[in-house]
């Protein structure tokens, strides 16, 4: 496996915001994690990151301990994460935006491939020189996501992706993240649009209040009573 959680237990004081969790991330897998808010998804992510302390339990990634890593350690060994709300500079330019992704590169192709990101996304590259002030909701989150891909990563973590977006830009999005896995790229997906996170991974876990309470494949997870009634709702 290329991720491997194990027995993790995340804390903020008195809050127990995740408890004993495990999980693991193929190198070919979208992996997706559901729950209602405060479920602690978002620390799950951000203790895999590095940018949250681990009480207990370990983080393996591609074959190496990185339970104690700085975050930047972490993402010179190509473990990226797309937090929730993008968090662009949105007074830099689009262009410094994408720099900040490769700031632990020290490789010389970083140019080379922020081209062939404005090749892929030519509205990002025809604004290169803009703040990232300009863009709208849907095209923040496609910077935010080329920001991570200048980092090369092996896994990308993205943290509610499709929040505020439009249904044809949701829809967009996800047809992205599916290239992404065919392009070789590993996604762990905490996502509140469960019905698209079903349709794009193969296997799901269901967080509560920092535990796991549900997991399986995704068809297993689609044709459960149980998710469906307290967690994907008869309405999305």
């Amino acid at each position: 496996m290329l991720l491997e959680v194990s027995e993790l237990d995340v804390r903020y004081g008195r809050n127990h915001a995740v408890k004993k969790l495990s999980l693991s991330v193929g190198s070919d897998e979208i992996v997706t994690v559901l729950g209602s808010n405060g479920a602690g998804k978002t620390s799950l992510l951000r203790a895999i990151q590095g940018l949250c302390p681990v009480a207990s339990g370990f983080v393996r990634f591609d074959g190496e301990d990185i339970t104690n890593m700085t975050p930047p350690e972490r993402l010179r060994r190509q473990l990226a994460l797309v937090p929730e709300g993008r968090q662009i500079a949105l007074s830099l330019t689009i262009h410094e935006n994408l720099q900040m992704g490769a700031y632990c590169r020290t490789d010389g192709n970083v140019q080379r491939d922020i081209d062939a990101i404005y090749d892929r996304f030519s509205n990002l590259g025809a604004r290169r020189k803009m703040p990232a002030s300009v863009l709208s909701g849907g095209e923040q989150q496609m910077l935010a996501i080329s920001r991570a891909l200048l980092a090369r990563p092996k896994l990308m973590m993205l943290d509610e992706p499709s929040l505020g977006l439009s249904p044809l830009l949701v829809e967009r999005l996800f047809e992205l993240i599916v290239s992404l896995r065919k392009e070789g790229i590993a996604i762990l997906l905490v996502e509140q649009n469960t019905h698209m996170a079903l349709e794009v991974a193969s296997r799901g876990l269901v967080m509560e209040l920092g535990n796991v309470v549900l997991e399986g494949s995704a068809a297993e997870l689609r044709d459960n009573d149980k998710l469906a009634d307290a967690y994907l709702g008869h309405a999305n």
